[in-house]
């Protein structure tokens, strides 16, 4: 799944005045939905693992790579070949 955080989002002025990047907790999201629409309606989700390595910019295209099946996945936020962020969910009793 591919997604980008228009520059006009509300997040922007604050996240940083100056030089945008879009904060962790909106590429989080991204990841979420995509496992959602994948997997449908999910409860108690938890993501014991989550690493930051790059920043996503307003308007970048992002790609998010899911891997794993119920109730322990992986996944990867990339931009063109580059890594910005991996981690893994897990949900429900498997937390």
């Amino acid at each position: 799944m591919e997604f980008s955080i228009p520059k006009t989002h509300p997040c922007f002025p604050g996240h940083f005045p100056g030089f945008a990047v879009v904060p962790g907790v909106l590429v989080l999201a991204q990841v979420l939905h995509a496992l959602q629409v994948r997997e449908g309606r999910l409860t108690g989700i938890c993501l014991p693992q989550v690493k930051f390595l790059r920043s996503l910019l307003p308007e970048q295209q992002a790609r998010i790579e899911l891997e794993g099946a119920m109730p322990r996945w992986r996944f990867r936020v990339c931009c063109a070949d580059t890594l910005l962020a991996s981690g893994e969910i897990v949900a429900g009793s498997g937390a």
